[in-house]
């Protein structure tokens, strides 16, 4: 199987889930362009399209099981996929834009008295012990995130983690910190 230029994309996708490497760098080649282009039009950001692309064929790489030639041709699965990859993540960004927008307008209040201050000092000091049950992966990107401010985004660039896994550490570390706070009786928004 030397030869993959001379299969079809079927057959290729066969070879595919027999681990065949240059089978999937065929179809990369016949395909890849299309899958990145859409996730460009859709996301306008090149490095989000590569990372789109890369996720779909990935996706094809540990799930070639999933095209079915009945159901249509490989290179509209793949763009099906691009264009649903690329539209969570136009989401996404549209999200974290209004949850960003809506923490800043939040933490703008006036009239804080002492007590109000007080009690928030007790809330911080058990928010900093929940915190330190963490495991570390997950502790380091909350504290980016929400105590230095940084986006989502700049937590992946300087932690050199894609966005996805640090997203899914701050998700994670926030659902165990939740459940930390609650057993000591702080209640979480």
């Amino acid at each position: 199987m030397d030869d993959t230029k001379s299969l079809s994309d079927s057959a290729l996708v066969v070879a595919i889930a027999r681990w065949h490497q240059p089978a999937l760098a065929e179809l990369y080649r016949r395909h890849g362009a299309a899958v990145h282009n859409l996730a460009s039009r859709v996301i306008a950001s090149g490095a989000l399209a590569e990372e789109v692309t890369q996720d779909v064929f990935l996706d094809l790489w540990y799930r070639p099981e999933q095209f079915d030639a009945n159901r249509g041709s490989l290179r509209t699965l793949l763009l099906t996929k691009a264009h649903g990859k690329a539209v969570d993540i136009v989401r996404s960004e549209s999200a974290r834009r209004a949850r960003e927008d809506s923490s800043r307008e939040d933490n703008a209040v006036g009239g804080y008295d002492i007590a109000h201050y007080a009690w928030d000092l007790v809330r911080a000091e058990q928010v900093k012990d929940a915190l330190e049950l963490l495991p570390q992966n997950e502790r380091l990107a909350i504290e980016m995130a929400y105590f230095d401010g940084l986006t989502y985004r700049q937590v992946a660039e300087v932690l050199s983690e894609p966005e996805g896994t640090v997203k899914s550490r701050i998700r994670s570390g926030l659902r165990r910190l939740r459940t930390v706070l609650a057993r000591q009786g702080v209640d979480a928004p």
